[in-house]
């Protein structure tokens, strides 16, 4: 029992949750970030469209950010709260473009794609590990997030 944390999983393998969560915590981080930017720098055609869109989109990922640092504690971890190690553990980047319209639907779509691969082997590692509450979150975030990716590229016609 000693090697089980407080909601009865195997600890090394909580860390290891734990350490990818992390690694998603940062990639939604600059996502978040990446986003804002787009909302407030968006110019052009479309604009009203896509600064509601960029909107919805950075409100969502600030409540995802949320949950996976919850979670991480669930789990009987630290969350990371520094930008400056989500800079060095994201595997997004940040965007060094923010007012083009299209451009930042790209953008987003790749980051999309991205973050469902990684959120994709959590899944598997949180079913492997017997965690139900973050293959639960998982499976609704690529759910909620493959729908998305779809109407992103709808727009962009792809």
């Amino acid at each position: 029992m000693e090697n089980l944390n407080n909601i009865g999983l195997d600890k090394s393998k909580s860390e290891e949750l734990a350490k990818k969560l992390n690694i998603l915590l940062a990639n939604y981080s600059i996502f978040y970030q990446n986003t804002r930017g787009y909302h407030w720098n968006v110019k052009g055609h479309k604009f009203f469209e896509l600064h509601l869109k960029f909107e919805e989109l950075y409100n969502d990922l600030l409540l995802k950010m949320d949950e996976v640092a919850e979670r991480i504690l669930t789990l009987g971890h630290t969350p990371s709260h520094k930008y400056s190690d989500y800079k060095l553990t994201s595997t997004l980047q940040e965007s060094n473009q923010v007012s083009d319209g299209i451009k930042a639907v790209e953008e987003i779509v790749n980051s999309f794609k991205i973050t469902i691969t990684l959120q994709r082997e959590l899944l598997e590692l949180s079913s492997e590990t017997g965690d139900e509450g973050t293959s639960a979150l998982m499976s609704d975030y690529i759910r909620a997030q493959e729908k998305l990716v779809w109407m992103y590229s709808s727009f962009l016609n792809n």
